[in-house]
C-alpha cells in the first residue's frame, strides 16, 4: 500500500467514524473510540490494551481503558446505527442470514458483571466466565456482529446489590440464553433488517417457544435441534427418533 492510498484510507475511516460521533458526547472518548478502532482493524497478532495502546501510540493502555470503564457513551444507540449502517451496506432481503449463537469470555475473579462458572462453548467445558449472545449478519456482501446481550445467571439476578456493585440496572430480571436470542431476533425485525432466513445451533434450535415465535411470523430458520426431538407430521401425528 502506497503513501495515496493510506492517505485516502485515514480519510474514509474518519469521514466514517463522524457518522457515529454523537453516541460519544466527549472529545477525548470520541478519540480514544477511533484508536480503539483502528487497533482492533490492525495486522497485529495479538490484540490487548497494552499492543491497541502502542499502536496508538501510547506509554500504556490506561487512556483506552478508560472508553470502555470510564467514559459515558450511548452504547445501544451505537448497536442500532451500526445494525442500521449493515442492514442499507450489505443488507440482503433473499440471501441475507441471521446467525444466533453465544460465546464466552474466560474470567479471573468474581466481580466482572455475569461471571460465574458455567459452560463456555469456547473452552468446550465449564470456566469461570462470562457468556455473551450475539446476532451476526451475513450475506454475499459481507458479515458483521450487529446485537449482543450479556447473559446473567440466576445468582446474579437474585443478589441485586452485587448487580449493582458491578453496574447493573435493578430492572435487569434473569432471561435465559433463548429469552435474550429471541429479543436479538425481535430487535432486528423491528428495526427492518433484511434478511432471508435465521439460524443457530442445538441451543437456540432445540426450545420450542422460540421455534414456535419464528413460526408465528413466518421466519424461515434452519436450525439444529438435539437428536431425540420430537417431531410433528404433517396429518398431526407425532414421529419419535429412530437413532
Amino acid at each position: 500500500m502506497v503513501v495515496t492510498d493510506l492517505e485516502t484510507w485515514s480519510r474514509e475511516f474518519f469521514d466514517f467514524l463522524a457518522g457515529f460521533a454523537h453516541r460519544f458526547p466527549r472529545v477525548e472518548s470520541r478519540r480514544q473510540a477511533a484508536s480503539y478502532l483502528r487497533g482492533l482493524l490492525s495486522e497485529l497478532e495479538r490484540k490487548n490494551g497494552w499492543t491497541l495502546a502502542e499502536t496508538a501510540g501510547e506509554h500504556g493502555p490506561q487512556r483506552l481503558q478508560r472508553l470502555l470503564n470510564f467514559y459515558a457513551w450511548d452504547t445501544d444507540g451505537l448497536r442500532d446505527d451500526i445494525r442500521t449502517c449493515v442492514a442499507e451496506t450489505i443488507g440482503d432481503a433473499d440471501n441475507g442470514v441471521l446467525i444466533l449463537d453465544d460465546t464466552g469470555f474466560l474470567k479471573k475473579g468474581a466481580r466482572s458483571a455475569g461471571v460465574a462458572r458455567q459452560y463456555s462453548g469456547t473452552a468446550g467445558r465449564i470456566e469461570n466466565c462470562q457468556i455473551g449472545v450475539f446476532l451476526a449478519y451475513a450475506g454475499p456482501q459481507g458479515r458483521a456482529l450487529i446485537d449482543r446481550e450479556l447473559y446473567l445467571p440466576s445468582a446474579w439476578t437474585e443478589d441485586r446489590q452485587r448487580c449493582r456493585a458491578a453496574g447493573i440496572s435493578d430492572d435487569i430480571a434473569f432471561a435465559t440464553k433463548p429469552d435474550l436470542g429471541q429479543a436479538l431476533l425481535k430487535r432486528a425485525v423491528e428495526a427492518g433488517v433484511p434478511f432471508g432466513w435465521v439460524t443457530a445451533d442445538e441451543a437456540y434450535g432445540g426450545v420450542s417457544r422460540l421455534r414456535r415465535w419464528m413460526e408465528e411470523r413466518a421466519i424461515a430458520h434452519v436450525v439444529a435441534v438435539p437428536k431425540s426431538q420430537m417431531v410433528i407430521t404433517m396429518d398431526l401425528g407425532s414421529l419419535a427418533p429412530t437413532v
